[in-house]
């Protein structure tokens, strides 16, 4: 993995090694490869045109995410993170300090384990398809749902979150949809331990952009007096300004779903999205030797 720098405020993946690691600190010592990309964004002042810069032209992950993976698995190969089956990566150690990380020893020593066995070659290979394979894990099928979404009609796709909220608990939902009403697309009860209830309007918006903080702010202005939360769900992304007005102090919280959520929520819940999973039979010759 060459170290390159595209833009003059683009980050090389070893420069994101420790930011990496402040993250993972700053998150209790674990995190999601999502928790902690986002982390990192904030720790290194990464802006949202940089986010924008894609790594190919497939478009499938953007480049600072994927130097992040780069930076990733060499602090793994280095042995201080490490990640389960399940996609959670952790330091391996409680009281790493930070101040004493070495970024070019961390790469050196990773470089010259694979040099001494004339692997180097190879292991830049099977690390980037590893790494691409981590990123894009689920890019696929999402970006299949997605395209879906976009091509259902939009009455379709709010009947479609009127199903996904009732799915996720919700009661009374009803879809609105007046123009002219604020964006305000339906509205619904969530009941919490069968005590409480939050009365909450939706707006659900078909979108490949990213939706800015004047988006939020209109929503609320529309859901105003009229309930006690508001729900935003997209197909796009939220900026990282536009998540900061959602949850503003002393305003009425909004609570935001991407399309990556959105996503999530339609497999978990079965919706237009169906798993198989292959079985793999394995005759453990011992046992039989042991009877």
């Amino acid at each position: 993995m060459a170290r390159k720098r595209q833009h003059d405020n683009l980050p090389t993946f070893d420069e994101l090694i420790v930011p990496t690691i402040e993250a993972l600190k700053k998150l209790g010592g674990s995190g999601t490869i999502e928790e902690i990309n986002e982390t990192v964004y904030g720790i290194a002042s990464i802006s949202e045109d940089i986010l924008k810069i894609l790594h190919n032209e497939n478009g499938l992950i953007c480049e600072v995410d994927y130097r992040l993976a780069w930076s990733r698995t060499y602090l793994k190969k280095f042995g201080l993170i490490d990640n389960s089956s399940r996609g959670v990566w952790a330091l391996n150690s409680s009281d790493i300090d930070i101040s004493k990380i070495d970024t070019n020893l961390i790469v050196k020593t990773v470089r010259d384990s694979h040099k001494k066995s004339d692997q180097k070659e190879q292991f830049d290979k099977i690390d980037e398809k590893e790494i691409l394979e981590e990123e894009t894990e689920t890019a696929n099928w999402k970006d299949q749902l997605l395209d879906t979404l976009f091509n259902i009609q939009p009455d379709t796709f709010e009947r479609l979150a009127q199903r996904l909220l009732r799915e996720s608990g919700f009661i009374q939902v009803e879809v609105t949809g007046k123009t002219g009403d604020g964006g305000i697309d339906g509205k619904g009860i969530v009941r919490i331990s069968g005590f409480l209830s939050f009365h909450v309007i939706f707006q659900c918006k078909r979108y490949r952009g990213s939706i800015t903080p004047s988006q939020i702010r209109d929503f609320r202005g529309a859901m105003q007096g009229r309930a006690d939360k508001g729900l935003f769900i997209t197909t796009g992304t939220f900026t990282r300004d536009a998540i900061k007005e959602a949850t503003r102090d002393g305003a009425p919280p909004i609570d935001l779903i991407d399309g990556e959520l959105l996503c999530d929520k339609l497999k978990e819940f079965k919706l237009g999205v169906q798993t198989e999973l292959i079985e793999n039979v394995i005759i453990k010759i011992d046992w039989f030797k042991n009877l």
